[in-house]
């Protein structure tokens, strides 16, 4: 009897395990919840990163800073994944004239509506938004530069000498560093690494107090197969620099880069630096003239006259996937300029500006390549004050090192001066 009844009792535990499993009780495996999301609306396989290890419960978090809540992928609202195709259908092949036109002010709202944080900056729409990008401090041009423009924005790196000075002449522009670190592999746990990375350089960001925004990496390229990782990457780096008093610009794309399916899973990132008031940075550079590639569709989407796949690349992610949704944060283009390394191109060879003098002159851009590179950062720069979330943009560049000098803009800073001043 006492057999009858254990086996009975076998059986029906069996039936009790089975049935779990076909009705889908059992534990799924763990996955991040946007992730997952992407996986069942159809996208390829990612590279999933290990499961976040929160903080030690030993480490002190100032309350002030909101950083109690460590999750790698939980943003506070669910954006949008499918990207949103506008119904009109403008003309595929732009027109444009290298002198810019006075913009009325934009009527989209500004960043700071879209964030919890209160920005301590307004841009004025009128005003350009062109700026320097500097490597050294080498030239009298420089400071020249932002006494008389007043610029939105510079970008230094990795000397900051000029840091009291430009604060001292020019108060309300806004700094962003960047120290050089060739070590950018997608490895190990992001959270973990993130925090690294930031520890390797709080020496630095104490000793140079005046910089507003650090960049992280520079131009990274993750793709599909690592985009969540970077993510969880920049979420993290945002609140550690948090708790130390410091501020994140993150993303630091490179040219013609992500697609906007592999943008998609970096909008958990926009997210969290805006609750920290952080910003976005990316690069811009065409070749042989600015304009090269604007118009151009991205992979399935139609054409619009006044987007690019190289030049004005970001409007892509602010009104397919960032604006829907209210997530605009300020973007500050920290690279810009004529780049000869892009591919597919016609023109000359060359890498800098100034390889391309003869050819932008031929194009109708001035009559002279000093006149038509100032012509072409003219018109991008006629075309970012229509964006209100655009802070500005800073030119590649001046005090160049090694192989950067095909780069050198100081010969035509003095012709950069006089425009932006005028504006």
């Amino acid at each position: 009897m006492q057999r009858t009844i254990l086996v009975t009792i076998l059986q029906v535990a069996c039936v009790s395990f089975l049935f779990l499993l076909l009705t889908g009780c059992a534990s799924p495996s763990v996955l991040p919840t946007r992730a997952a999301a992407i996986m069942l609306a159809g996208a390829p396989d990612l590279n999933v990163p290990p499961t976040f290890t929160p903080l030690p419960p030993t480490t002190t978090i100032d309350p002030r800073l909101n950083s109690n809540d460590n999750s790698p992928l939980g943003p506070s609202r669910t954006p949008t994944i499918t990207p949103i195709i506008p119904t009109r259908t403008p003309t595929p092949t732009p027109t444009y004239t290298p002198s810019p036109t006075k913009t009325p002010s934009p009527t989209r709202p500004p960043a700071a509506q879209s964030s919890p944080y209160r920005y301590p900056f307004v841009i004025d729409p009128h005003k350009s938004k062109l700026s320097i990008h500097v490597i050294r401090p080498n030239d009298a041009n420089i400071m020249q530069f932002v006494q008389q423009t007043q610029p939105n924005v510079i970008k230094l790196v990795d000397d900051f000498g000029l840091l009291n000075d430009i604060k001292r002449v020019s108060p309300r522009t806004i700094i962003v560093g960047r120290l050089d670190n060739p070590d950018q592999q997608y490895a190990g746990n992001p959270e973990e690494e993130a925090r690294k990375y930031v520890q390797s350089q709080l020496n630095q960001y104490r000793a140079n107090p005046a910089v507003d925004y650090w960049e992280g990496w520079n131009e990274p390229d993750p793709g599909m197969e690592n985009m969540g990782w970077y993510t969880r990457f920049e979420q993290e780096r945002v609140r550690e620099m948090a708790r130390h008093g410091f501020q994140a610009a993150i993303g630091g794309f490179a040219t013609g880069v992500p697609e906007i399916a592999e943008f998609a899973l970096f909008v958990p990132a926009i997210e969290t630096a805006l609750r920290y008031g952080g910003v976005l940075t990316l690069h811009e550079y065409s070749a042989p003239v600015i304009t090269q590639g604007y118009g151009s569709a991205l992979p399935g989407y139609p054409f619009y006259a006044d987007r690019g796949s190289l030049t004005l690349r970001y409007r892509w992610y602010y009104r397919e996937l960032l604006e829907p949704v209210g997530l605009v944060i300020p973007l500050i283009i920290t690279e810009a300029g004529i780049d000869g390394i892009i591919g597919d191109r016609p023109g000359p060879s060359g890498y800098g500006w100034a390889d391309f003098q003869q050819y932008a002159v031929q194009q109708g851009w001035g009559n002279d390549g000093i006149e038509a590179f100032v012509n072409q950062m003219a018109w991008y720069d006629a075309e970012v004050r229509k964006d209100s979330y655009v802070v500005g943009f800073t030119i590649f560049t001046a005090g160049p090192i090694g192989h950067w000098r095909n780069y050198d803009i100081a010969p035509v800073l003095p012709h950069l001066t006089n425009y932006a001043r005028s504006h």
